[in-house]
C-alpha cells in the first residue's frame, strides 16, 4: 500500500489523539499546530469546539457539520471552522488531510 504522506512527514512525532484508526503527525510551532491526519476506518467525530481550525482534503471524503450546516468534502477541497464553531464529522475510512489548529496546545506529542 502505497504512503499517503512521504518520510519527512511520517519522522514528524505522532500526535496523542485517542481516535480509533487515525494515524496523525504533529508539527508543533510555539503559536499553533499543523496536524497531518490519515484514517483507515470510518470514524464520527462528536459535536465540540476549540479555536480555529482549517484543513485541506488530500484523500477521501469528510462530512463536516458547522453551526447545524452539513457539507461534504473531498479531495482538493478546503473548510475552515471559526473559533468557538461547534462542529462534528462523519470521517470516512482512507480519508487523509493536512489541518491547521490555531491552538498551540490542542494534541500532544505521544510519549
Amino acid at each position: 500500500m502505497k504512503e499517503v504522506f512521504p518520510e519527512a512527514i511520517r519522522k514528524l512525532p505522532e500526535a496523542d489523539i485517542p481516535i480509533q484508526g487515525l494515524t496523525a503527525f504533529l508539527s508543533q510551532d510555539k503559536n499553533h499546530q499543523i496536524v497531518f491526519m490519515h484514517f483507515n476506518q470510518d470514524v464520527e467525530v462528536p459535536a465540540h469546539s476549540h479555536g480555529a481550525q482549517w484543513g485541506i482534503v488530500l484523500e477521501g471524503e469528510i462530512v463536516l457539520t458547522i453551526e447545524d450546516n452539513e457539507q461534504k468534502y473531498t479531495k482538493g477541497d478546503r473548510f475552515y471552522i471559526l473559533e468557538g464553531e461547534t462542529h462534528s464529522a462523519e470521517i470516512h475510512a482512507g480519508y487523509a488531510s493536512m489541518e491547521f489548529f490555531a491552538d498551540n496546545d490542542r494534541y500532544k506529542a505521544k510519549e
